[in-house]
């Protein structure tokens, strides 16, 4: 399509030729002529062989044609989807699939062959459900939300509007609860459900148990990447970022819009404050405040995180010269003859 054919689907203003032929969407080290790009820093430009930049303001010197947005990350994706995905068209119900007593379904559902739906499910209109999908007993799945195959959603899980749920996901799973007795561990029973609100996406080999008792909640916008672990009873808010391979203890608060990222271990029980970064491989064992930066383990606040960090790295040289001073001074000396007499 022309260049002011797709800025009125994505929005932002052209600078340059608005008739240029726009075929495709890439990366800026791969683009081509006709392809459009983005460029994520105005302060280094590489070669550009596509046919138009999308970009956040002009830039003097540029011979190719421009779209300037205010977030041109946002307006690229935008692009990628009007060329690339494609409208939903609905597959039907396969003959292949299991379906339960007292299944309701929305207009326009898919469900793909060997899916198992049991009873008392309720579907949404445009819900897709992949291959491999196992829904269990009063499951409810809302509009426009799409499972990948081989995702195991257990019984009393809701799930809202458009939800993306990746490959392999397990959702309702066992809060991992027992009791010592005797030397043995008796379970608690997992009798709690899971709810996950609109707009969440749950990444590949997720696992999110549902509440001992109550509902282990998933706020509406979060974004969840793939291998996390979520155990029972936990509260994540809305518009949430957790990155792959994050453990959240059960119990856990967490606020809206908060980033924890990878490799993040949370303790049990504890409250992390809304729009908190929690930054990679730290360990939570203490709340944190709202709106901070935390770091290391135990998480501590980044900036005294990296002060510590820096004074780790010295350590060495620090023993070093402190020996050496002691040795002046004569009290190495000392300590070692208070060492032999105890």
């Amino acid at each position: 399509m022309k260049l002011r054919e797709l800025a009125a689907l994505i929005g932002g203003r052209i600078a340059g030729d608005p008739e240029v032929e726009i075929t495709g969407v890439a990366g800026i080290e791969n683009a081509k002529e006709g392809d459009i790009t983005f460029l994520h820093n105005n302060n280094y430009i590489p070669e550009v062989s596509a046919s138009a930049l999308i970009v956040k303001e002009e830039i003097d010197g540029l011979t190719l044609s421009l779209l300037v947005a205010d977030n041109p990350q946002l307006t690229f994706a935008r692009a990628l989807e009007v060329f690339y995905v494609k409208p939903y068209s609905p597959s039907g119900i396969s003959e292949r699939a299991v379906i339960g007593s007292n299944v309701k379904m929305g207009d326009d559902v898919s469900v793909h062959p060997n899916a198992y739906i049991s009873n008392d499910v309720e579907l949404g209109s445009r819900v897709t459900l992949s291959s491999g999908v196992f829904l269990g007993e009063g499951v409810t799945v809302g509009d426009d939300s799409f499972i990948y195959p081989n995702v195991t959603i257990r019984e009393k899980v809701r799930i809202g509007k458009k939800v993306i749920v990746h490959s392999g996901a397990v959702i309702g799973s066992d809060g991992f609860g027992y009791v010592p007795e005797k030397g043995s561990h008796y379970k608690i029973p997992q009798v709690g459900g899971v709810i996950v609100e609109d707009d969440v996406e749950i990444g590949a080999n997720v696992c999110i148990d549902r509440a001992t008792v109550g509902n282990t909640i998933i706020g509406c916008g979060t974004k969840i990447d793939n291998l996390v672990q979520v155990a029972h009873n936990v509260k994540i808010g809305r518009n949430c970022i957790i990155v792959a391979q994050v453990g959240i203890s059960g119990s856990v608060e967490i606020g809206d819009g908060a980033i924890i990222a990878g490799q993040v271990g949370v303790k049990d029980h504890v409250k992390i404050g809304a729009g908190t970064i929690v930054a990679a491989q730290a360990g939570v064992t203490g709340d944190i405040p709202a709106g901070q930066i935390y770091s290391g383990t135990p998480a501590i606040p980044h900036g005294t995180s990296l002060r510590a960090q820096s004074l780790y790295s010295k350590l060495p040289e620090l023993v070093k010269r402190m020996r050496e001073i002691e040795k002046k001074l004569g009290i190495s000396k000392k300590i070692d003859e208070k060492k032999g007499k105890t």
